[in-house]
């Protein structure tokens, strides 16, 4: 049995791929309507609505049912991942692969960082890659990446993992899987900017390029490698996050570029988007290391309220002409 920590779309989704092959799963949810509807009605409708779920998800309210998994994937919102963990039965040391994206508000910390503080004696892996809940739940076809610090873990996790649908990809570099995950969210919300305020298409790819060029930089700075921010995990995820409104934080991106005002864009939502929070501490780690993203600046400035979506254009569009590259 796989434990999946957190049942919202991503987590009911995974919950269900586990299951596609009679594997039972075994989700924690902290609402309990979200337990019942999937014990009772075999649905999670306030997070992945119209998807018929395995009769081999089963939900549970209580952190200390997990204690029967050996495998967990953990799908908590990074900024929310210590407080959880740090209440989790994880004296039997099950295997914790992290399929949250961001960096940790406060602390400068990737998530596989926070789980190592928290649980220094379970084993990592990090899942991330382009993948779209609703997709991933109906069978769709998923590559991603899963990464570990060694290869054979990150083997053994994608033989159990794997199902005809969904391909995970190996890699050792963890650093660089998270990194490519959690910046993609804050280049998805300029993205979402371009599309909201109907700056055209030749906007929005050249948003993607230059911010591909910035990931890049802040991974490798971070010591994570360039190959792996071309891959699933890094251009992969960039590419379907900032291509479709589908992303919570291509969406809020939207409404920004609309007119909306960021509490209101913000206010009222059950998914989180992620690129939110992780946009001011992404500018104060890559100040920190002297890394240049004038994309990722713009996005903290744009939802801090210290500039509106027209300085916001401008202020990218007057910097100083420069070579192309990374």
């Amino acid at each position: 049995m796989i434990g999946i920590l957190g049942a919202g779309a991503w987590g009911t989704a995974l919950a269900q791929t586990v299951a596609s092959d009679g594997t039972p799963a075994l989700v924690w949810a902290r609402e309990p309507e979200v337990v019942d509807s999937i014990n009772r009605a075999h649905e999670n409708p306030l997070f992945l609505p119209g998807v018929a779920l395995s009769d081999k998800v089963r939900a549970t309210g209580a952190l200390r049912d997990l204690a029967a998994c050996d495998l967990w994937l953990v799908v908590t919102p990074a900024q929310h991942m210590r407080s959880i963990l740090a209440a989790a039965p994880l004296d039997a040391r099950p295997v914790l692969v992290l399929c949250s994206k961001g960096i940790e508000a406060g602390t400068g910390l990737l998530v596989a960082d926070v789980a190592r503080a928290v649980a220094p004696a379970c084993p990592l892996a990090v899942l991330s890659g382009p993948s779209f809940a609703g997709e991933v739940a109906r069978g769709k076809p998923t590559a991603v990446t899963l990464a570990a610090a060694g290869l054979d873990l990150a083997r053994s996790l994608a033989e159990r993992l794997a199902r005809p649908f969904f391909r995970p990809y190996v890699s050792d570099d963890v650093t660089g899987a998270e990194i490519g995950g959690a910046v993609k969210n804050v280049l998805a919300i300029a993205c979402g900017v371009v599309v909201g305020a109907e700056l055209g298409e030749s906007a929005r790819a050249a948003l993607i390029a230059r911010g591909f060029a910035e990931m890049t930089r802040f991974a490798v700075a971070r010591g994570g490698r360039a190959e792996t921010l071309a891959g699933l995990s890094g251009l992969g995820d960039l590419v379907l996050t900032c291509g479709s409104l589908q992303s919570r934080n291509m969406a809020l991106g939207a409404a920004l570029g609309k007119g909306m005002a960021v509490a209101e864009a913000l206010s009222g939502k059950l998914s989180v988007a992620e690129g939110a929070a992780t946009a001011p501490v992404l500018v104060t780690e890559a100040r920190r290391l002297g890394v240049d993203m004038p994309i990722a600046e713009a996005v903290a400035r744009l939802l801090s309220g210290e500039c509106s979506v027209a300085e916001l254009v401008a202020a990218l569009l007057t910097r100083p002409l420069r070579a192309e590259g990374l």
